[in-house]
């Protein structure tokens, strides 16, 4: 989104059509003409539009039957979102989104005002530099409406975390923030340890759900649950969903597996 702010400021209407409403369409249809890399990002996305057309047309319950039975047929589902920026979308994964805005800079003068930001002599090359770093990457990750098929559950997470949690927990490949777990001596109960282990499973698996997302989150934030009790220090975290947001605050006591006597 942030790109296409960039490509459509001051764009000259001409270069944009007066008749097209999706103006970035338009500009990289008419750059396509002259420049071959564009071309090619302007015919997949004309394949891609059209096996999204299809997708429409398919009564439904087929498409499942043929992800289930189908191994080298993968086309891939695109959500709407990735439908409304799917010019922009299509040349960062096919890692040319950074020359193809170089060339409108080097030929901005066809396609923008004096005053635009891509003609300008120090902002034009600098955002096609920026572009360099996310178009050299494997966009291998991406989320799709048939990731419930593949992605491994919070279970699996959890499980997987602990495995590789014993060699280290600072190695961990995620990089959510620390949660601030104190390591303590076993009193030789073992029902203690088995709550200390249901406990951090619990914190784990808030953070290890592949159906969320997890924005911000910070250790020791103080809650007060009532006037006459002192506040408590637990884990804030904000967590994003496919259509909500969700605030957690989880107690320390609980997340280290001794809460005591405590109510």
């Amino acid at each position: 989104g942030v790109v296409e702010a960039c490509l459509l400021h001051m764009l000259k209407r001409r270069a944009a059509g007066f008749l097209r409403t999706d103006k970035v369409a338009a500009l990289f249809t008419k750059v396509g003409k002259t420049c071959a890399v564009a071309g090619d990002v302007c015919k997949k996305v004309q394949e891609l539009q059209q096996q999204a057309e299809s997708r429409k047309n398919q009564p439904n319950g087929q498409e499942p039957l043929k992800r289930q039975g189908s191994t080298t047929s993968k086309t891939p589902v695109l959500t709407p979102q990735a439908i409304k920026h799917i010019w922009v979308r299509t040349a960062l994964i096919e890692k040319v989104l950074d020359k193809i805005v170089q060339y409108i800079v080097d030929n901005c003068s066809k396609y923008y005002e004096k005053e635009a930001l891509l003609a300008d002599p120090v902002c034009g090359p600098i955002l096609a530099s920026l572009l360099v770093g996310p178009c050299a990457l494997e966009y291998t990750k991406l989320k799709t409406a048939d990731h419930y098929w593949t992605d491994p559950s919070a279970d699996e997470l959890v499980q997987r975390h602990r495995i590789h949690g014993a060699h280290g927990r600072q190695d961990s490949p995620s990089k959510r923030p620390a949660l601030g777990i104190r390591k303590r001596h076993s009193s030789g109960s073992t029902s203690e340890d088995r709550f200390a282990a249901s406990a951090r499973e619990y914190v784990e698996s808030l953070h290890q759900n592949s159906r969320t997302h997890l924005l911000y989150g910070k250790n020791n934030v103080l809650v007060q649950p009532k006037d006459d009790l002192e506040a408590i220090p637990g884990y804030l975290s904000l967590h994003q969903s496919a259509d909500s947001l969700t605030l957690k605050w989880t107690p320390n006591q609980l997340m280290n597996g001794t809460l005591g006597d405590s109510e």
